[in-house]
């Protein structure tokens, strides 16, 4: 099934399972820039919409809802795309202070945000797909054939240090950087070696294990 056969039905089910005030936010939202989004950058990169929620509703710290663009699920993490429009703020300072702060406390909720330019969205996508394929891989690694396997908050970490290290992850070293005890690092990498998400390099004769690999790839297959 195609692009946009996939996304008219994963629309057309969003609203089935949606009335009032949530379904005028989807009806309103889910415009341009967002339908540019899904179809220049998610669908390249994951190839199906679930886990995705067009937008959303959440609480911000005052209890007051509103929307954003996009909320991933995947495993035990939550994922927030926002399609921001440089005219969208204007001169509203309050608008572009109110925004920011929703940013911050989604984080400080235990959410991912990622805010993405319309403008580089139209112009440059590669970046935007080439940046997000870096920054998600281990999500993107842990969905396999529309079925996700289960990754404890510590094993994300990890599998997000590998990536900013090159692939490399050095017990000692990442343990400073996260603050954790190093063999506490070391017993997690051992359980990712054993789900195939790292490798245990050897160094010298003794064998003697002094980092990992992060063999994980976005291009196979089966993570469509």
């Amino acid at each position: 099934m195609g692009f946009q056969r996939e996304h008219d039905t994963w629309i057309q089910e969003h609203m089935k399972r949606r009335a009032g005030e949530r379904l005028d936010a989807l009806r309103r939202g889910h415009g341009y820039g967002n339908q540019l989004f899904v179809e220049l950058i998610w669908w390249p990169l994951v190839g199906h919409f679930d886990g995705l929620h067009p937008e959303y509703e959440v609480k911000d710290w005052r209890g007051r809802s509103y929307f954003v663009d996009f909320l991933w699920v995947v495993g035990g993490a939550r994922i927030v795309f926002e399609i921001m429009d440089y005219g969208s703020h204007g001169t509203d300072r309050t608008k572009y202070r109110m925004d920011l702060n929703r940013g911050l406390f989604l984080q400080s909720q235990d959410c991912l945000i990622y805010y993405i330019a319309l403008d580089e969205l139209k112009e440059n996508s590669t970046f935007i797909l080439s940046s997000l394929r870096s920054i998600l891989s281990p999500y993107l690694s842990i969905v396999q054939g529309r079925s996700v396997r289960t990754y404890t908050k510590m094993e994300r970490d990890l599998l997000r240090a590998a990536i900013r290290h090159q692939r490399i992850l050095r017990p000692t070293e990442v343990a400073r950087e996260l603050e954790l005890h190093t063999m506490t690092v070391i017993k997690y990498c051992r359980i990712l070696v054993e789900k195939g998400k790292l490798r245990a390099i050897a160094k010298g004769a003794s064998g003697r294990v002094t980092s990992y690999e992060y063999v994980g790839s976005v291009l196979s297959p089966d993570l469509v």
